[in-house]
């Protein structure tokens, strides 16, 4: 999100806890499209 706002798009929804267990946020960028950040400590990346 902090990236988000140094690119200059706009906080619409700070990330915060979710039902779930994670944390999810929404940015707009500069061209008015809008983002969802999603973080789960459950997913796990691979190789």
């Amino acid at each position: 999100m902090e990236q988000a706002t140094n690119a200059g798009a706009v906080i619409v929804k700070p990330a915060q806890e979710t039902f779930w267990g994670g944390y999810a946020g929404y940015f707009q960028d500069p061209d008015q499209h809008l983002w969802e950040v999603v973080w789960n400590p459950q997913w796990e990346i691979r190789d």
